[in-house]
């Protein structure tokens, strides 16, 4: 029975609050908001029964391919949502949260893998891809709050009117969100860093991971722009404060979006118990159709512990 709740079911679901949250601009209802919370609290059901059965599908191994990793961060953006939207419903959220979940699930259907690539050592393994997977969340909720920073800025600077059926956070609320998107984000990739290091040295010595593979390389440029922006928040304070903070968050989003490239798109090691594919075969694979839930192969659902090495890494 749960393998007939496909991607789409919840994909239109989260589609439709999108075009509701879109509809403030036009129109004020009182049923919206409702309405928004309905389908995307449905969204999140659908969504939750469909990585249940990603999860039930396999005894070892769950919830870890590429395909799982994007879903599983599209369903906490999800949360994040629902939970901004209930506290504070006439702030449009959705018109920057939700395309990022979209996004998310287009990838994972379309470009991110299904398949099982390795092992790892179960407590290590979790470590590694949950820090992983909330780096790239507390990315995206940067990202988020610094695109209604420039928004709010805007409107402030050149003394406009509230856009109809729009209310967006005070600048004061948005800096915070974004400087704590930065700290967050920084210490949870420094964890995966650490953790990935230690998953990279439990492997045989033939299969370790070099410094120089593609998405070691890019996950590292992205810590140490993550972990600069920090430093720099720390002994300069403007940097904390304003457009500048709001700049950072912006520029650490086009990092993570690299690194997400890369691990997707260029032939690597990583996560692929030592083994880089050729390039025309992860290209070939990227642009192949994606496999219904009841076509994979029960031995393709993950577990955590090879989660997020697939997708960011630190050494894993």
């Amino acid at each position: 029975m749960l393998s007939g709740v496909g991607i789409v079911c919840f994909s239109a679901s989260y589609a439709i609050a999108l075009v509701l949250e879109v509809s403030r601009l036009l129109f004020r209802s009182g049923v919206r908001g409702i309405a928004m919370l309905g389908f995307a609290g449905a969204g999140l059901v659908a969504h939750s029964a469909y990585l249940y059965h990603r999860f039930s599908e396999s005894k070892v191994h769950r919830l870890s391919s590429e395909h799982d990793w994007y879903l599983v961060a599209a369903w906490i953006l999800v949360v994040v949502y629902l939970y901004l939207v209930y506290f504070h419903p006439r702030t449009a959220f959705g018109l920057f949260l939700l395309p990022l979940v979209l996004g998310l699930i287009g990838i994972a259907t379309w470009f991110a893998d299904y398949e099982v690539r390795e092992s790892a050592s179960w407590g290590w393994g979790v470590l590694h891809g949950s820090a992983l997977l909330l780096t790239v969340v507390a990315v995206l909720v940067g990202f988020m709050a610094g695109l209604m920073y420039f928004w709010q800025a805007r409107r402030l600077k050149h003394k406009l009117p509230p856009g109809r059926g729009i209310q967006l956070p005070s600048l004061e609320w948005l800096q915070r969100a974004n400087s704590r998107a930065i700290v967050v984000s920084v210490l949870a990739l420094g964890v995966g860093n650490l953790s990935g290091i230690v998953l990279n040295h439990n492997r045989l010595t033939a299969d370790r991971l070099h410094w120089n593979d593609p998405t070691v390389l890019s996950t590292q440029l992205l810590f140490l722009w993550l972990l600069g922006t920090a430093i720099a928040g720390v002994f300069y304070k403007p940097a904390r404060h304003g457009r500048k903070v709001a700049y950072l968050t912006i520029a650490s989003f086009i990092f993570l979006v690299i690194t997400l490239g890369v691990g997707l798109l260029l032939p690597t090691g990583h996560g692929r118990d030592g083994q880089a594919p050729a390039a025309g075969e992860q290209g070939a694979a990227a642009l192949a159709p994606p496999q219904c839930p009841p076509c994979v192969d029960s031995e393709s659902s993950r577990s955590l512990t090879a989660l997020g090495p697939t997708v960011l890494g630190g050494s894993a």
